[in-house]
């Protein structure tokens, strides 16, 4: 709830702190910054810290960290609230990657561990969002605040009740810990993000700050590489990149979490478009969570009887991935009603349940387990990139096609062209039927003509995002079909 939060608090962050578009998707991507800054760091800390007084720390700093949310009234220093937010909820993250899986059994630890946390991760960001379109609704969403440190009150009550003071774990010393290459790592993260994100509203290299940013992108990430290759206990274990079937698996995840993204268009037209409640927004989050988790526990238990499935997890959840990305392309349209979007989000829901499970274990098991946790925590890392590059990818085609869409409209309006002529003057005789003047009408029309042309735009402007990301997602699909057939006749050839 705590992650969830910093998703659900961007309109606040843009009215209240004055705020620019790029502020808050840099804020959200601080956050991640911070998770995969600490995460290194965090899974040290869990072999010599008891896990008892660990948590009562964490979920104690996060409370301070909500106050200071309440109280914030600069950009800059929220920006670093948002990061040390990353770093809380990154280690209380970390701690339950080895609490959950230490309840089950061996062979159901690897698919159904990631499944129940990633799906506790989502349902508690609608739930709070249910809850924040209530408080909304009736006073300032700083309120809000209150309610999650309520609940987090409620947590340490818990975490004093259910852990022991004392385990019989072996503590592991904190000594030589690579302080210096997370430094390094931070650099980088934060560099790239400001980097992509800022980068067309500042004219790319034209502006010394991405030029500033470039380079420290560009020399953390050369140090942080040599820090690693020469430190004796390196955070990270390079050497998984040495594995063909590791680096196919970050691909399909980067596929699978950028396309994904491709929600918050839906999410966006309800509420600029379709002017729907905050309420009937996270309701219709609800279903596609509801589809997620569903198929999440399915894909996770035929997986752990049958691993070889995998492929035909991949073929199918990208082949539905396909058909969804091609259904939104063809139903976007000026009044689309409730019904019309709960199947549509069920089935991506359905869709991200079948793939995340299979994607997870291809990764994760291509790499022996001497490695450690640098494979989840490189899984992280493409999780920030894919949510990086689609945050700003989709800024930046959406600005395209926006500007060619209105263009092309543009051509067409004009004097001599019928339907123009016969819009404005139905336009026209609808506001002098209301008692405006006539040059008053006349503007209004001029207004409505134009309001009509923006809507239209922002609606052909989807439909293209969402045409773009049906070819990657079928040029995908095409590559596991060849690989699948190559691999066949490798086997039917003596």
């Amino acid at each position: 709830m705590e992650f969830a939060s910093i998703s659900l608090s961007q309109n606040y962050v843009l009215s209240y702190l004055g705020a620019q578009p790029e502020d808050i998707t840099f804020s959200v991507q601080l956050c991640y910054v911070g998770i995969l800054t600490i995460l290194p760091v965090q899974f040290r800390f869990l072999r010599y810290f008891e896990m008892r007084n660990y948590l009562l720390i964490l979920t104690f700093l996060s409370i301070i960290l909500n106050i200071a949310c309440i109280n914030v009234s600069s950009v800059m220093a929220f920006f670093f609230i948002r990061f040390f937010q990353g770093m809380v909820v990154g280690s209380i993250s970390g701690s339950m990657l080895i609490l959950i899986p230490s309840f089950l059994k061996m062979e159901h630890r690897a698919a159904f561990g990631s499944t129940i946390f990633y799906g506790t991760v989502l349902s508690s960001g609608v739930l709070l969002g249910l809850v924040a379109s209530a408080v909304t609704l009736n006073s300032d969403f700083r309120n809000v605040y209150y309610y999650l440190i309520l609940f987090q009150i409620l947590v340490l009550i818990v975490i004093l009740i259910s852990f022991n003071q004392v385990s019989n774990l072996r503590k592991y010393p904190l000594y030589q810990i690579d302080w210096t290459g997370a430094v390094f790592f931070l650099a980088v993260a934060a560099g790239l993000a400001y980097t992509i994100l800022y980068g067309s509203k500042y004219y790319w290299f034209t502006d010394t700050r991405i030029q500033l940013s470039t380079v420290v992108t560009v020399a953390g990430a050369i140090l942080f590489l040599w820090r690693e290759r020469i430190v004796k206990r390196p955070g990270l274990d390079l050497t998984i990149f040495r594995f063909k079937n590791f680096w196919v698996g970050l691909i399909l995840l980067a596929v699978y979490y950028g396309s994904k993204e491709s929600i918050n268009i839906i999410f966006g037209y309800t509420v600029s478009v379709l002017q729907w409640s905050a309420t009937q927004e996270m309701i219709l989050g609800l279903c596609n969570i509801t589809g997620l988790i569903i198929f999440m526990v399915i894909s996770a238990r035929i997986l752990v009887y049958r691993k070889d499935a995998i492929f035909y997890f991949l073929f199918a959840g990208f082949s539905m991935s396909l058909l969804y990305h091609l259904w939104m392309y063809c139903i976007f349209t000026p009044d689309l009603a409730f019904e019309d979007l709960i199947l549509p989000m069920f089935f991506q829901g359905a869709t991200s349940g079948i793939l995340f499970v299979p994607i997870m274990l291809f990764t994760l098991s291509a790499v022996p387990q001497t490695t450690g946790y640098t494979g989840l925590i490189f899984a992280a890392c493409t999780r920030f990139t894919s949510l990086l590059n689609a945050s700003a990818g989709f800024y930046n085609i959406q600005l395209y096609y926006s500007q060619l869409y209105k263009e092309n409209f543009l051509h067409h309006i004009t004097g001599i062209d019928e339907n123009v002529t016969e819009r404005l003057n139905g336009f026209r005789q609808v506001f002098l039927s209301k008692g405006f003047s006539p040059d008053q009408a006349a503007a209004a029309a001029n207004a409505s003509l134009a309001r009509i042309v923006s809507l239209q735009t922002q609606l052909l402007t989807n439909r293209a995002v969402f045409l773009f990301i049906a070819i990657l997602t079928a040029c995908v699909l095409l590559v596991i079909l060849l690989v699948y057939v190559i691999k066949t006749l490798r086997l039917l050839t003596p």
